[in-house]
């Protein structure tokens, strides 16, 4: 069964609010810092304890965010073929709507 966002419990409600962020940053192309998950999450209305978005942020830290959303480790790239997203390739997925955020430019107001 279907629960709203805003009546998950507070743990599942503060990682669901985290990892939706970091992954509008990656779609943005933009750095995944804990300030920037903490803009884009305040944005949204929403609030989680404050370890949370630093967490996130080192949890990504040098990894490969395509390939994690692939099913890959996230390391390092170690040469060879790279995997379709690593490309650019996943681009499309809007996660806008799941997160309560109205479209906005991320570019200019989190910079």
């Amino acid at each position: 069964m279907a629960v709203p966002f805003a009546q998950i419990d507070k743990t599942a409600h503060d990682e669901m609010s985290c990892t939706f962020a970091a992954l509008i940053l990656y779609d943005e192309g933009l750095e995944i810092s804990s300030e920037k998950i903490n803009k884009l999450i305040a944005a949204s209305g929403n609030k989680v304890d404050a370890y949370w978005p630093g967490l996130f942020a080192r949890a990504l830290q040098g990894k490969n965010v395509a390939e994690l959303l692939l099913g890959g480790s996230g390391g390092a790239a170690t040469g060879g073929a790279k995997p379709a997203a690593a490309e650019g390739t996943i681009k499309g997925f809007s996660i806008f709507a799941f997160f309560s955020l109205p479209s906005f430019s991320l570019s200019s107001s989190l910079t």
